[in-house]
């Protein structure tokens, strides 16, 4: 009989999957034939990194293997398949909390990418952080839209971090919040995740690149998803650089559920079903026009309700 143990996946290649089993020893795993995974997610990849396998010690000498069993995942988080926009791609699973990295200059991150990102977070229940980089670069006139970012996150109830990578007094917040747990990290490509990444874990190098002059967006450096330990205590699960946080399987109905401003003063809607857009005796418009939900998180909103209503 093969020799069986667990590991935590910690790399996805899409035919291969690095895990790390429970002496620290990492291992080269594939899946053989069809491999049964939960009936209710129907993705594009059955195996995520942040899972927990068992798998069959195939080659000791070679440390490969053959993934037999994934146990349950207590969360994960998904976006649009990059290869199929009607699929789900897990993107990690088992985490504690997902991380958001934006931009207000080189490049500029839109309000719409974070604000999907976050509503995706809230649907998969996985308490989100934003951090907004390079506050180094910015110039006077930036400063306003920096306080109104830091505020209007912070009011909707996230934690928000002003950080720039130069400055290692703004980094300390952030690695005693990272401390412990497993984080997801996300953003668009050249907003700072891999030299963040190489700070807080000193001589991992990953490979970093400049923002590109004439378009003003950074270039993909990571290609797959790959889990990294903190010297600390916890880990980062690192994403490739995306372009949009496509939303799949949202439904207009209960889009507001996840804006926490919204969730907390929906229920005085006069109608049960209301889509705050044009409803009367509407509590989340009512606030909007109170300034209890900014005008930014607002517009997101019908912007985003817009989208998914296009899809019917």
């Amino acid at each position: 009989m093969a020799k069986e143990l667990e590991g935590l996946i910690y790399k996805s290649t899409g035919s291969w999957y690095i895990a790390k089993d429970q002496a620290g020893q990492l291992w080269n795993l594939r899946i053989k034939g069809r491999f049964k995974v939960d009936k209710d997610i129907s993705s594009t990849n059955p195996i995520a990194v942040g899972d927990k396998v068992t798998f069959e010690v195939e080659d000791e000498a070679t440390n490969t293997g053959t993934i037999s069993a994934i146990t349950d995942r207590h969360n994960y988080i998904v976006r649009v398949s990059p290869h199929n926009r009607h699929q789900k791609h897990i993107v990690a699973s088992n985490l504690d909390a997902a991380m958001v990295m934006a931009t207000i200059r080189e490049p500029r991150t839109s309000n719409g990418f974070i604000d999907r990102f976050l509503i995706t977070a809230e649907a998969y229940h996985i308490p989100a952080i934003v951090v907004i980089n390079k506050i180094d670069v910015l110039k006077a006139e930036d400063q306003d839209q920096l306080a109104h970012w830091q505020d209007m996150y912070r009011n909707a109830g996230y934690e928000v971090y002003a950080i720039s990578t130069l400055l290692p007094e703004t980094i300390e917040p952030l690695m005693a919040r990272l401390h412990n747990i497993t984080t997801l990290f996300s953003g668009h490509s050249g907003v700072g995740k891999s030299t963040l990444i190489n700070l807080l874990i000193p001589g991992k190098e990953l490979v970093t690149q400049e923002i590109s002059g004439y378009s003003g967006k950074g270039q993909h450096t990571t290609t797959f998803a790959e889990m990294f330990d903190l010297p600390g205590g916890g880990s980062i699960i690192d994403t490739p650089g995306v372009k949009e946080f496509g939303l799949i399987d949202f439904e207009k109905e209960e889009l507001a559920q996840y804006f926490p401003e919204m969730r907390r003063v929906m229920s005085g809607c006069k109608f049960n079903n209301c889509l705050h857009v044009n409803e009367p005796g509407c509590a989340v418009k009512d606030a909007v026009n109170n300034g209890l939900i900014t005008i930014d998180r607002y517009a997101s909103y019908l912007t985003i309700l817009d989208t998914i209503e296009k899809k019917w």
